[in-house]
Formats: structure tokens, sequence, C-alpha cells
């Protein structure tokens, strides 16, 4: 039940923006992964949300392009990837955790797995969706590098997901972001003291975005019922499941905040 409060609680603010993520935030995300792991694969998203990054992997030739969402984003997302090429999107309305829809030969999964109620059921979801020699790559919240969020958002957060998206996203998230703002472009122009503040690596990074990014992030961190911050130890752990071939896993810090992994299914 916690899954789909999350779903619904993002699909109401969904429902009501268009794709916000660039393509260079979209390659970044994906980084090591490039164009030539899309053209002329099967390719799944594990929470596609409103299909922002589904239309940017769209345009790198897929043979097949599908995903999974549990919020009721279908409609939406269907007019945001209208410009795609007839027969090669397959979008599913479920829960990833327990979806069913055959083996790609690339699986993503960006910015979902710290959200679940059960973030390993989730990862193995990753995996059994991915086919043997096939490859996976994820996206999720950091544990280190996060403690003033963990600390002075996290509680906040607990609270406020329980308001109606609006007022959370106007009346708390649009507030408490603008000095963050400010900051933010202000410090960019002193690198060197950023990096050793807290945030430092992520704040430089999101210094270059407008101001509209600022209050999705800060809307998106605040309106979800759960969120954990996982150890790298915890996802090393998780990549060593006998499924997934050793000699090809990564693990990246993100911006000082997050982790980006991956790696391929073993070969049959």
């Amino acid at each position: 039940m916690r899954d789909v409060r999350t779903a619904e609680a993002f699909a109401s603010s969904w429902n009501h923006v268009g794709s916000v993520y660039t393509r260079a935030q979209f390659d970044e995300w994906m980084e090591p992964l490039t164009a030539r792991d899309f053209e002329g694969r099967d390719v799944l998203e594990l929470g596609f949300g409103n299909g922002s990054l589904l239309a940017h992997a769209g345009t790198l030739a897929p043979r097949k392009l599908a995903g999974v969402e549990l919020g009721d984003t279908l409609a939406q997302t269907r007019q945001l990837l209208a410009h795609l090429p007839a027969g090669v999107v397959q979008l599913h309305r479920g829960d990833l955790t327990s979806a069913d829809l055959g083996q790609f030969d690339l699986v993503y999964c960006i910015g979902v797995l710290h959200h679940l109620g059960e973030p390993r059921r989730g990862f193995d979801s990753v995996l059994r969706h991915t086919r043997p020699g096939g490859r996976f790559h994820c996206w999720v919240y950091a544990h280190e590098g996060n403690a003033v969020i963990r600390l002075l958002v996290d509680p906040l957060r607990r609270l406020v997901s329980r308001l109606p998206w609006w007022l959370t996203k106007y009346a708390v998230a649009l507030p408490l972001v603008t000095p963050y703002f400010a900051y933010a472009k202000l410090i960019r122009h002193v690198p060197r003291l950023a990096r050793q503040l807290p945030l430092g690596e992520y704040t430089l990074w999101i210094a270059r975005e407008r101001f509209r990014f600022f209050h999705h992030v800060a809307f998106d961190q605040l309106v979800t019922p759960r969120t954990v911050y996982l150890r790298r130890s915890e996802i090393e752990e998780w990549l060593r499941d006998p499924r997934v071939d050793p000699s090809s896993v990564y693990v990246i810090h993100r911006n000082g905040n997050s982790w980006k992994f991956g790696g391929k299914r073993v070969a049959e």
C-alpha cells in the first residue's frame, strides 16, 4: 500500500507537467551506457513516471521500448511519446516488483528503487527482466553524502507528504527551494569552497539548471511517503547476486550524494 501511495503522489504531479528532464541530464544519468546500448535493442524502463526518460531513449532507435509504472500516468506518457514510431512503444500499468514483462537487452531503473517499500525486490525485478548477456543500469539516492537531507529534509517530508500534492509543491517546496536556488547560483562562482561544504558537488551540478528544475527536485523530495538512502555496501551486496557477471559490475558515486550502478547478467 505504501508503494501505491507513493505512485499516486507522483502521478498527481506528473499529470500536470510535461517532460522535465533534458537530453544532457538523460545522458548523464545513463552514463556509462551509450547510444549503442539502445540502438536496435529491446529496452525496458521500470517506473517511467510520465515518460520523460522514455522520450529521450526513444530517439536512440531501440527495436522495442517498454515501460511499467504503478501510477496513473499512461495518458500523459502516451501524449509525450507521440513523436516515436508506431509499434515501438509498449506501456504497462502495474507494480514493477511483481510485473512479468519478459526479458530485455537493456533494463534501467532511475530514481525509483529508493522509494519502494522493498528496494531489494525492485532490484530483483531489474535482474529478472534482463535477458542473459543483457545490461542493466540503476540510479538511487546514497546514504553517503546526504546527511543534510536525511537530518533536515526527511523529517519534513514525513509530515508534508500527507498533504495534497499541490499544497506540498507550491506552499512548501516553492518557498523552501527559493533560497537554495540563490545560494547555488552564488556558490558556483567559488567551486573550491563549494566542494568543502555539505552537498557541495551536488550543488555545483544543479546550479547549472533553471529554477523550474530546482522546484521539481524539491517537490520530488517532499511528496513521497517513503524514501531510503542506500549505502554502497548494500548495493555491492545486491551486485553479488549469482545472476550478475562480476566482471561487468560498476558503482559510481554521482555528485557526491547518489549511486549509479549496473552491469550485465551472466550469459547462459
